[in-house]
């Protein structure tokens, strides 16, 4: 009996043993886990759905396409935030250690990265904040873990005082103007004002602020004093329900649309496409081409995603090939390619943690001929990290709205350093001293 049962025990290992060599290679398919959190809901809903179809429809096109990132698939789950903080926060609290870890939050929202920014350097979490979040983040030796990759919103404010300044004929002109700012009454529609004081102490132009409550429906009374103050040009830095609500105002108060410039996300098709001919003229400040004549990443998504009814925009002709999902494209291919660059140090075929997709985060050099290879080449402009840089080269242009269509009416500018470094290097150094952070040492 103590023979049979030996026998019968090591039948019984052997065969664990190759049930376990069977289930050994599924178990071991790598998965890299990307959060997506959305405002498909919510008075910013008009920005928040193309730009979140941009950032789903990239993730879809690289697994299907491409098998994932050297062979280790992208997997992802929404969460809905409204563009709500608190919302924002649960979803970060969820979501942060799911797979192997977060690979990055892209937080959709200036009050959700201020609120989040803590928890990540302790969390060990990238947080990437394409053309928003905190300006000054764009130090890395003090935000080790944020990266306001391309631009900020004071890069932004500065090329539209350059572009302003460049219609008047030299930045010697703005003395004696005003110039006005309607933004939305939140830390999003605050972020660019300490720049607009710098540039106006320095140029001489009078800065006058119009805070708007939120939602931003109700702006009559902000549009009168418009009338009143009559300022020479107008700064919109508003999203969502606010944006055309803002260009209808102007249109009642009988302010001229070519005198408005409006931040990126008040930028796209979403935001006038219903108004057509009342908006002629608004200018928009863009970080990147748009449309899907520009680029074969276009034809990829659609060969290897929507032909196969895969797309997020189920029509196709709804938020697919606009400004605003192209920019949900960028967010998503820039992760990906921290993913890659990751991988070329720690390892391909597998998945990394988030402290391992910060390191490509901050070493990422998107070349030309990389951006060509990926189909992006036509859309943006290359861009290189740094451990000093989160921000990596910050390229932004002007574009205007025909009646039908944005179409570009700037060459590309670039932010003037000898105002932005100070402002950065105070900003960060005056974080680190209230949150107790030793900045690193970059070589």
């Amino acid at each position: 009996m103590k023979r049979l049962n030996l026998k019968l025990a090591a039948a019984l290992m052997a065969a664990a043993g190759a049930a376990g060599a069977v289930a050994t290679p599924a178990m071991a398919a790598e998965e890299q886990f990307v959060p997506l959190l959305v405002y498909r809901t919510g008075s910013f809903a008009p920005l928040g759905i193309p730009w979140a179809d941009g950032k789903l429809d990239y993730l879809k096109l690289v697994n299907e396409r491409d098998g994932g990132v050297n062979g280790v698939k992208i997997t992802y789950e929404e969460c809905e935030t409204a563009y709500a903080t608190d919302r924002g926060v649960e979803c970060y609290e969820r979501l942060k250690g799911k797979g192997t870890g977060a690979s990055g939050f892209d937080t959709q929202s200036t009050g959700i990265t201020f609120a989040v920014s803590d928890k990540a350097m302790v969390d060990k979490v990238p947080v990437e904040t394409m053309g928003y979040g905190l300006s000054q983040s764009v130090d890395g030796s003090v935000f080790e873990w944020n990266f306001p990759l391309l631009g900020t919103y004071w890069t932004a404010a500065d090329v539209m005082i350059q572009d302003i300044a460049k219609k008047e004929g030299g930045m010697d002109k703005l003395k004696g103007k005003k110039i006005a700012l309607v933004y939305h009454d939140s830390p999003y529609g605050k972020e660019p004002i300490p720049l607009l004081q710098k540039r106006a102490a320095k140029e001489g132009f009078e800065l006058v602020l119009y805070p708007v409550t939120a939602p931003g429906v109700e702006q009559k009374s902000t549009w009168l004093q418009i009338r009143q103050a009559r300022p020479n040009y107008v700064l919109l830095w508003s999203a969502g329900i606010m944006t055309p609500t803002a260009i209808r105002e102007a249109q009642a108060s009988g302010y001229p649309r070519d005198k408005m410039y409006a931040i990126w996300w008040a930028g796209s098709e979403g935001d006038v496409k219903d108004l057509g001919d009342v908006a002629k003229g608004y200018n928009a400040i863009t970080i990147h081409n748009s449309g899907a004549e520009h680029d074969k990443v276009y034809d990829d998504l659609k060969k290897f995603v929507y032909d196969k009814g895969q797309g997020s925009d189920k029509t196709g002709k709804t938020t697919l090939g606009t400004i605003a999902h192209t920019r949900g494209m960028m967010i998503s291919m820039l992760q990906v390619e921290a993913i890659r660059t990751a991988q070329e140090k720690f390892g391909k075929g597998k998945a990394l943690t988030p402290e391992q997709v910060r390191w490509g985060f901050e070493n990422l050099n998107l070349t030309q001929e990389k951006l060509d290879k990926l189909g992006f080449g036509q859309i943006m402009r290359p861009v290189k990290t740094s451990c000093s840089n989160h921000k990596g080269d910050d390229w932004a242009r002007i574009v205007q709205w025909d009646g039908a269509k944005f179409k570009v009416v700037s060459d590309w500018y670039q932010s003037d350093k000898t105002i932005l470094d100070p402002m950065v290097q105070e900003g960060a150094a005056k974080y680190a001293k209230e949150k107790n952070i030793t900045p690193r040492k970059c070589e």
